[in-house]
């Protein structure tokens, strides 16, 4: 499971070094791809996998259905970290996600997130105020 915030730094190569915390998991392979609010989604080989399965359910005669997942797979990248925890981030998903030096990257449970670093702040402070009067119908049966 992919938990906390980090605030690695990509180099002039536009490579960036995992969280040690993540390595274990992401060594084998992960995929990259565009994520909602302008991020890049960070998944486990395997992980995707099983977001792809649940895509393949989708009907093929819903446009909704087959515009996500050309614009979800058509930007998605498989790679695998370096000795150093470190990947690099194609230049299509830099652009995307408006990455520069100052990235965060922060865990979501099945995947992690990369982040411009001044986005990733701006959405937080929007989203914590409504954090805390979030009701049981956001998530049901979790409180």
């Amino acid at each position: 499971m992919f938990l906390g915030t980090y605030t690695p730094r990509m180099d002039e190569k536009a490579r960036l070094i995992l969280p040690a915390k993540y390595r274990e998991e992401l060594a084998n392979g992960l995929v990259l791809t565009r994520g909602q609010e302008r991020c890049i989604y960070v998944f486990s080989t395997e992980e995707f996998k099983n977001v792809h399965n649940q895509m393949r359910q989708a009907p093929l005669t819903s446009r909704q259905a087959r515009d996500y997942i050309r614009v979800f797979l058509s930007g998605a990248s498989d790679e695998i970290p370096d000795k150093q925890g470190r990947i690099t981030i194609p230049a299509a998903l830099r652009e995307y996600a408006g990455l520069d030096r100052d990235v965060t990257v922060i865990g979501a449970g099945d995947r992690a997130e990369i982040w411009d670093t001044t986005a990733w702040n701006s959405y937080l402070e929007a989203k914590e105020s409504e954090f805390s009067s979030t009701d049981g119908e956001a998530i049901p049966g979790l409180f």
